[in-house]
């Protein structure tokens, strides 16, 4: 009877084995491994929530040289561009409606290139999400795809098209897109199904990738391919509206070169990559102002303040979000304070914001960066290279994490 017992006991295991050689079941089960052993790091040490600012000490220096920096060169507060003309808009129609795509549900973490899969499948293109993952998220525990990883894969390996991405729309914006035959994909959020709980107080806050088809002014509601719920869902203008607002009101679109003037006139100012940021900042400082309690207001606030270089004001708004309360997933998705920090010499507190994102889920590269920075300002050349290398671990062949080692002449 033992023998029997260990023989299937040793079948089960070699099936294990053999079922773990497929694609499919071996990256459920690294995701599925991944989700409990956060869950369990988090029930013998609970996070808690977001940490508000650790002020920078008056006598702070640093012991090490400053590390070249990659990011916008700081600028006055009206951005002085060339004036682009407002064209006349045709009024819009109550209601526009494009061809859905095939559906893709989207494989674990991967919303962003499933949504921007069926959005290319509009266009001709007949591949996967999977062709788009393996390149800018070939790690399924990677939790996180950014917007320019998604432009950089349009342009790289779709490049008879054209993309662009802005902050700062609005409802008008993404109907006229629509009603012109663009689907639009924008980032905002959802709430989990709570059978994706990663810990026991887990708000299953969550960004997501949604990409828009069609419009009903009569029902106040947008189309939706909605990777992890479904196809052709219907949401309604006011709460697409502010599961949008966390994410600057971002949105993508992708055309063909001969339809680029078309966009331009679509878009007006906002086809102005500094004229949009200084247009989005407006927007987030009169939220602000609307609504002093208004955190996401305040991050975007930050954000744009980010891409200016404007670095101490925009810790000073990153600071005001984190003190109203923030999701437990911010970090993970948006890494503006982390930049801000930096450079703004804030190093404990960039540590502390680092670690707090580690500790909700170590599938970073940008936490891992980041955190690798914190710990050279503070003269652990040696504890950075291997935040780094953690980096390059959770996203393969990742830029900025290369840079970093070969800024200190150290090898991936």
């Amino acid at each position: 009877m033992l023998k029997r017992i260990l023989w299937v006991g040793a079948g089960l295991v070699a099936l294990g084995v053999v079922l773990l050689q497929i694609p499919a079941v071996n990256e459920r089960v690294a995701w599925r491994y991944e989700v409990a052993k956060t869950y369990m790091r988090n029930v013998i040490n609970p996070v808690g929530d977001v940490p508000t600012a650790i002020p920078n000490p008056t006598s702070a220096t640093t012991s090490t040289p400053t590390a070249p920096t990659r990011t916008a060169v700081p600028t006055e507060r009206i951005i002085e561009t060339e004036s682009i003309p407002t064209p006349t808009l045709e009024p819009l129609p109550s209601q526009a409606s494009l061809t859905s795509p095939p559906y893709e549900k989207q494989s674990p973490n991967n919303c962003g290139p499933a949504a921007l899969s069926m959005m290319l499948k509009m266009f001709g293109w007949n591949g996967t999400q999977k062709d788009i993952s393996d390149i800018i998220k070939p790690v399924t525990g990677d939790r996180n795809v950014n917007p320019e990883e998604m432009a950089y894969w349009v342009r790289n390996y779709a490049g008879w098209l054209r993309v662009e991405f802005r902050v700062g729309g609005d409802i008008e914006t993404l109907k006229r897109l629509i009603a012109a035959g663009y689907p639009v994909v924008i980032e905002g959020t959802t709430s989990l199904n709570p059978d994706d709980t990663g810990w026991p107080d887990d708000d299953l806050w969550a960004a997501h990738y949604l990409l828009l088809t069609g419009y009903d002014d009569s029902s106040q509601t947008f189309t939706a391919q909605d990777t992890y719920r479904g196809p052709d869902k219907q949401i309604p203008y006011e709460q697409l509206e502010s599961e949008w607002k966390p994410f600057n009101y971002l949105y993508m679109i992708v055309y063909l070169p001969d339809q680029e003037e078309e966009i331009k006139g679509l878009l007006g100012s906002n086809w102005d990559p500094d004229l949009n940021r200084q247009n989005a900042l407006s927007l987030a400082q009169a939220a602000a102002d609307e609504d002093p309690s208004d955190a996401f207001a305040w991050f975007n606030m930050g954000s744009n303040l980010v891409y200016f270089g404007r670095y101490d004001e925009a810790n000073a708004a990153y600071d005001k979000a984190r003190e109203i309360g923030l999701p437990q997933r911010m970090f993970r998705y948006q890494f503006g304070p982390f930049l801000a920090n930096f450079h703004g010499h804030r190093i404990d507190d960039l540590l502390a914001l680092t670690e707090y994102a580690l500790q909700r889920t170590q599938m970073s590269e940008e936490a891992w960066l980041w955190h690798g920075w914190a710990l050279y300002r503070k003269g652990d050349t040696s504890g950075a290279i291997e935040d780094w290398r953690r980096a390059l671990s959770v996203r393969p062949g990742y830029e900025d994490a290369l840079y970093a080692l070969n800024f200190v002449g150290a090898a991936p």
